[in-house]
């Protein structure tokens, strides 16, 4: 499904839609009629400072879709993407990510904008023999928007990838993951959270295809949605033949904080090969009553008493960032969309 081409030819039948399996939680065929014209050009000196400012020693600004981008990391390094929307008119954008062999970096990745647009990031990260890479993505779309990032992963033997994706949604937003896993003692952490409120919509769809020996994956995901909002998650782990010895756990959890909201869940496991450890779990559900009852009892009131639960709950997933700094940020954007 090429989103890319669809924007640049204003084709909107070929917008993926609910008769794309992959794609039938979240349909932008049947939302979008008419791609829009494209986005006007927008001056970088007008755009503001991002979520992580002040955090990495290097900013790339890729505001409308300025086309294609190169980053490549250098040892220690904290980068920072800051990916930036305005308007109505639709674009797209591509960017290339290489992680030399034997280095560790950051990656700050961010999305944000204002209006209703139309946007499509395609990412290319490329991790060479023993790199290690830290991929923080924080998305806040503006709720008229529709955003897709669709992101490419291959990893080397000895590489590791960890990376956790925060979003508070739009009217429709997908941010995807594929990685393609080598095995050979490569370790991959794929972590989400999604907080939802109004009527957005996040889907957090991941793949990973384990082609050798000796592979590690291990995947958290946790979402709370209120009002008309819906989440969804779609995670696949294949395990090809061949790959023994391949480690890989998934968890997706989330809460459903009222009587009007969704959450769309499909975890899945294709194991072809033998001497493996590979499980995963799945939960939709309301707070705990008892955790409620006991934290009340304690003379809490029950709006802070809920919002200490929904916040120990996404914590777990916020507490696994392993940059400090960003890890601060992420949880002020958490405590800031969990009032009330």
């Amino acid at each position: 499904m090429n989103l890319t081409a669809a924007i640049t030819s204003r084709d909107a039948d070929a917008l993926p839609g609910r008769r794309d399996e992959d794609w039938r939680w979240t349909d932008i065929r049947g939302l979008i009629r008419t791609v829009p014209e494209a986005s006007a050009p927008l001056a970088l000196e007008t755009v503001g400072a991002g979520p992580f400012a002040g955090l990495a020693g290097r900013t790339v600004t890729i505001a409308n879709g300025l086309g294609d981008a190169q980053i490549t990391l250098a040892a220690g390094e904290v980068a920072a993407l800051d990916l930036v929307s305005q308007g109505d008119g639709s674009h797209a954008a591509a960017v290339r990510i290489e992680v030399p062999a034997g280095v560790s970096a950051t990656l700050l990745e961010s999305y944000r904008g204002e209006g209703g647009y139309l946007a499509h990031t395609v990412l290319s990260i490329t991790l060479g023999e023993g790199a290690r890479l830290e991929r923080i993505v924080l998305a806040g779309e503006d709720a008229e928007s529709v955003a897709v990032s669709q992101a490419q992963v291959e990893l080397a033997p000895r590489a590791e990838l960890v990376q956790t994706t925060l979003t508070s949604g739009a009217r429709r937003q997908r941010l995807e993951t594929r990685v393609v896993h080598p095995g050979g003692q490569a370790k991959l952490r794929l972590d989400g959270v999604y907080l939802l409120a109004g009527k957005r919509h996040a889907d957090l769809t991941t793949a990973v295809i384990h082609q050798g020996l000796d592979g590690l994956t291990d995947q958290l995901t946790k979402g709370v949605v209120r009002d008309q909002s819906r989440g969804v998650f779609q995670g696949k782990i294949i395990v090809a033949e061949g790959a023994d010895r391949t480690e890989a756990k998934m968890g997706h959890h989330a809460l459903i904080l009222s009587d009007h909201a969704e959450v769309d869940a499909k975890p899945e496991l294709e194991i072809y090969a033998d001497d493996v450890s590979c499980a995963h779990g799945n939960t939709v559900g309301a707070l705990d009553d008892e955790a409620l009852f006991y934290i009340r009892q304690r003379g809490v009131p029950e709006l802070e008493a809920r919002a200490l639960l929904t916040t120990a709950f996404v914590g777990e997933v916020i507490e696994r960032i392993d940059h400090e700094a960003a890890r601060e940020v992420a949880r002020a954007w958490a405590a800031d969309r969990l009032k009330g």
